[in-house]
């Protein structure tokens, strides 16, 4: 028992070795504090722990299964926190805590959801096989595991993303959008 405890650790270190930045980076996104992120940190080592049996399995975890799992640690901190902070103990909407969390200014909150708006209308005036592997990029999928998903080649898939990242930056900088825009 005490070599597969051995494994299963090795294998949680490994996972999170190898997605700790990107797990750190969901934190600071949602402007975690340092503490925080150590916690955030411990939740997806809990998680995953949790959620796969065997060594094999948690070696096997996927950058997207991770990056899922940290938002929502990092979500739950956040409302844990408001919850005390308030001192409310019903539920709170998950997008308006991200949203306020994520932007203490009103204007920047605006500006941030107009922008979501005009990113998603580009996307959704790119080429229809293009859509879905941008959008998957976005939402912070690497190319490899969106190949596996959709079940095409890496050639295809990398193609695809390329030329529909090169559509959304066009229809984007047409439309004046963007940090390119205000250069």
């Amino acid at each position: 028992m005490d070599r597969a405890a051995d494994q299963t650790s090795s294998a949680l270190e490994a996972v999170l070795a190898n997605f700790g930045a990107m797990v750190r980076g969901v934190g600071w996104r949602h402007r975690l504090s340092e503490a925080d992120l150590d916690e955030v940190m411990q939740e997806v080592r809990i998680r995953v722990w949790r959620s796969k049996l065997t060594s094999e399995q948690i070696a096997a975890v996927g950058a997207s299964y991770v990056y899922r799992v940290a938002v929502s640690a990092a979500l739950d901190i956040m409302r844990a926190r408001r919850t005390r902070r308030v001192g409310l103990a019903e539920s709170i909407d998950d997008s308006h805590l991200a949203l306020a969390a994520a932007t203490p200014d009103p204007h920047a909150a605006a500006e941030g959801l107009e922008l979501a708006e005009q990113v998603a209308q580009a996307i959704e005036m790119i080429p229809a096989s293009r859509r879905p592997v941008v959008r998957m990029y976005l939402a912070g999928y690497p190319r490899e595991e969106i190949a596996d998903l959709l079940g095409w080649s890496e050639a295809k898939t990398r193609n695809l993303l390329y030329r529909g990242l090169a559509d959304l930056r066009s229809r984007l900088t047409e439309w004046n959008v963007g940090w390119e825009a205000t250069e």
